[in-house]
């Protein structure tokens, strides 16, 4: 299935996107507190006086630290997770006697540090401990919310992704184009497509009202879910839009894809002819499919130039089929010139006499009656014909026309014994055709006796 998040990538984009809220306070908003101080040995309560939305001096300067080992100023300083890991451990000992702000502001940076490493479920179970702090700040809450989304469609874990986002949703005031993006991926990848399309869609809505670009494979994604649910009329609309606004090959071929679904085979063949004319087909099927679209509605010889471009730029290989193929689209177009070129071409790599009868066609029809005789013979010896009663009997045509009567007669028989029905009427026609040209022979030579004495 389509997914459009990748994990590894998609864990440095939250590490940038979450705000160390806690190293954004200033000075000003530590509590001065006589219980910021050193703390003696043994627990003891946290004090009533603390507020849950400032940082002590004692944290911040932990984290403070922490955040160096983290992310250094020096940008040739590398990071130092595990000491890093260290001190945030230490911290997290009086995680109960941590006010709320100092809870996330700790939880945040276990977070950072285990999407730094690389570990999601930590990762995932950290963001699922935030949410339960009771007077988290609102953004940090749809913050974590939108992670966890993002890391559990990351991890395959779709319907938790879906649950997570929509829990996003009903705190927020404002829809988010990520969040429908994310509820569409996920549902798709649970062949939820119904569910998906909605916020698809309105994912490209707000991308649209913003004035920002909406990536192809958005529309993509859009375009298979309505194939998936055989809405072909909707992937014909959105595929349009494809064509329109990237006119790649693969989206006129998929358009011409959805014509054959809808049973319009005239913009199937049209759509097709742009692509070949565009110079956008890229394998035999496609040169074929055109090829033998056009000669089924009468147009064999565009089919047969289409086909010829394939073999022409080597992408349709010259098979014995695929030269046969050529053959017949000329054939149908009565271009017998044409024919003949790829017809010997085929004549020569087959197995069987199939070819060599074929091309003793095109040469009787051109009046080459000489060559029409000696490939129908070399049809016969090789073999493997459908009919080679036919071929026989055509032979006797081709041998008529070079007045070899004997021989025609000879083929004749042969094709009466293969139970060609029509050959006992053309004996009697090579028997009638001898005889009248033996009398004009015999006329001619008294004649030329007669002048002579």
């Amino acid at each position: 299935m389509l997914k459009l998040f990748k994990r590894k990538s998609l864990s440095r984009n939250i590490v940038s996107a979450l705000a160390m809220t806690g190293l954004l306070a200033s000075a000003s908003i530590y509590s001065l507190a006589a219980q910021a101080a050193e703390e003696p040995d043994g627990p003891r309560a946290p004090p009533p006086t603390r507020t849950s939305d400032v940082l002590t001096e004692r944290v911040f300067n932990q984290v403070s630290e922490i955040q160096e080992l983290m992310s250094p100023e020096d940008a040739n300083t590398p990071p130092d997770y595990e000491r890093a890991k260290v001190l945030l451990d230490e911290l997290n000992e009086r995680y109960d006697r941590l006010n709320d702000f100092e809870k996330s502001t700790v939880l945040n940076f276990y977070t950072n540090y285990y999407l730094n490493t690389d570990n999601i479920p930590e990762a995932l179970r950290i963001f699922e401990q935030m949410l339960t702090i009771e007077n988290l700040r609102i953004e940090s809450r749809q913050r974590a919310l939108m992670a966890l989304g993002q890391l559990y469609m990351g991890e395959d874990r779709f319907q938790e992704a879906i649950d997570s986002f929509n829990r996003w949703r009903e705190i927020s005031e404002e829809e988010n184009e990520n969040v429908y993006l994310g509820l569409a991926n996920s549902h798709y990848n649970l062949a939820q497509h119904a569910e998906a399309i909605p916020y698809l869609i309105n994912h490209m809505e707000m991308l649209e009202a913003a004035g920002r670009p909406i990536a192809k494979n958005i529309f993509g994604l859009l375009n298979v879910m309505y194939i998936e649910l055989e809405d072909y009329v909707s992937a014909e609309r959105v595929t349009k839009q494809m064509v329109t606004l990237f006119d790649e090959p693969s989206d006129w071929r998929n358009l011409s894809a959805i014509y054959g679904y809808l049973d319009d085979d005239k913009k199937r063949i049209e759509t097709l002819s742009v692509t070949f004319a565009k110079g956008y087909m890229e394998n035999e099927s496609e040169y074929l499919n055109l090829a033998q679209s056009l000669a089924g509605i009468d147009a064999a010889y565009k089919g047969a130039r289409v086909l010829a471009r394939g073999f022409e730029l080597g992408v349709v290989e010259e098979t014995e089929e695929n030269l046969q193929k050529l053959v017949q689209m000329y054939l149908l177009a009565n271009e017998y010139e044409m024919a003949l070129e790829p017809a010997i071409k085929a004549a020569e790599l087959g197995e069987t006499g199939e070819s060599y009868d074929q091309l003793g066609y095109i040469y009787y029809m051109m009046h080459d009656y000489e060559n029409a005789a000696t490939a129908i013979r070399s049809a016969l010896e090789r073999g493997g014909l459908e009919n080679p009663g036919d071929a026989q009997l055509f032979l006797a045509r081709a041998l008529v026309e070079l007045d070899r009567f004997d021989e025609a007669a000879t083929a004749a028989r042969r094709a009466q014994e293969l139970g060609e029905t029509s050959a006992g009427s053309f004996l009697s026609f090579i028997e009638n055709s001898k005889a009248r040209f033996e009398n004009l022979r015999q006329r001619k030579e008294e004649a030329i006796e007669f002048y002579r004495s």
